[in-house]
């Protein structure tokens, strides 16, 4: 089993300041053949954890449960926000009201 520990400022450290460290997990036999051919596997892993990295929800950092406050704070947001699927692409997406409405005229305009 593998078990990493990441400071939270690691991701905003420059190069210089962060420490280098040897990290090695296990894999199977079909990813280890698959990525025999990868002339720098360690760049190709740190690009692919960095890209997931990108990819995880900003609430529950891909734990796929909120906590108590963060529940509270999404159910706030959801009052004026709704989840709905794009009709071209089929990705789910979040919508706000506010934007859905068309321009109401400002009490200044005339």
């Amino acid at each position: 089993m593998y078990y990493y520990h990441c400071p939270e400022n690691t991701l905003t450290m420059t190069p210089s300041q962060r420490k280098h460290e040897i990290i090695t997990f296990k894999v199977d036999e079909p990813l280890r053949r698959a990525m025999a051919g990868i002339p720098n596997r360690s760049e190709f892993i740190r690009a692919a954890i960095l890209s997931s990295l990108d990819s995880v929800c900003p609430l529950c950092k891909g734990s796929g449960i909120l906590t108590p406050d963060q529940r509270m704070h999404w159910q706030t947001f959801a009052q004026h926000h709704s989840v709905a699927e794009c009709e071209n692409c089929h990705a789910m997406h979040l919508v706000c009201e506010a934007a859905a409405k068309p321009d109401e005229p400002s009490e200044t305009s005339s």
